[in-house]
């Protein structure tokens, strides 16, 4: 882990409930921008330690000057803790995305943008669209939770939308994602390439794409740091590849 300010947070929601979470904030200045994190399935192995916004909470505050605000949607489970609640199939989920935003308002962090991975991309286009969020980064989505209309609100709205489509990921693959996403005149659509769904040996890229996007100056992220270190404990993930590597979603019926 490289240096940072990190904090266990609490997230309280609207209709009652505590989740868990993280704040990471750069060690010894004030941030220039902040990401939400919304995970993938947590009935599938997502959470907030999946391993791409781990990596971000671990490098993006040294590298980027970026806050990196995660957490587990109600019910799920991770090295952090465990949420209340259960899982609502992206319907009670609503208002957890609403408490981390409420939340980054409360605690005044600058650039609000929204990163969803599978399944919170979902959570994303549906909910995502609350004041103070300046724009979202999508990782693999599967346009699966989220409907037509949710597109369209985002098309009418106007904020700025950027969806990485890994070139062999089993959902939602680059042709069908730039005619899907044309639905939104804003949307930029990027193929990544030799990519699935997991982004495993990706992360790298993932963590640039979201950087470019949002903070460009920082980007290219080095690949080198000589400065302090710390040591993060992922033992908990070492034997479960699916939680570790971010989660699955049932896969898609085939005709």
């Amino acid at each position: 882990m490289l240096p940072a300010r990190r904090e266990a947070l609490t997230l309280h929601t609207a209709d009652g409930l505590e989740l868990v979470g993280e704040l990471a904030l750069p060690a010894d200045r004030e941030p220039e921008a902040t990401i939400v994190c919304v995970h993938p399935l947590p009935t599938h192995g997502g959470m907030m330690d999946s391993h791409i916004f781990r990596k971000a909470a671990w490098r993006l505050p040294a590298l980027a000057n970026t806050a990196v605000l995660r957490f587990n949607t109600r019910g799920t489970e991770s090295q952090q803790g465990t949420s209340q609640g259960a899982f609502d199939h992206g319907v009670g989920e609503r208002f957890d995305l609403a408490a981390a935003v409420e939340y980054a308002e409360f605690a005044e962090l600058p650039r609000v943008w929204l990163v969803g991975w599978s399944f919170g991309t979902d959570l994303t286009l549906k909910y995502g669209l609350e004041p103070g969020v300046e724009g979202a980064v999508l990782l693999s989505p599967p346009l699966r939770y989220s409907k037509e209309e949710d597109l369209e609100r985002w098309a009418d709205d106007g904020r700025p939308l950027l969806a990485l489509i890994p070139e062999q990921d089993d959902y939602l693959q680059y042709p069908e994602a730039k005619r899907r996403f044309a639905a939104v005149p804003q949307a930029e659509v990027e193929e990544i390439a030799g990519g699935g769904h997991l982004w495993v040996g990706k992360a790298e890229e993932a963590l640039d794409r979201i950087v470019s996007r949002i903070l460009p100056q920082y980007a290219p992220l080095p690949t080198t740091w000589d400065g302090p270190m710390e040591r993060g404990d992922t033992s908990a993930y070492a034997n479960k590849t699916v939680a570790a590597f971010g989660g699955f979603l049932p896969k898609p019926e085939r005709e």
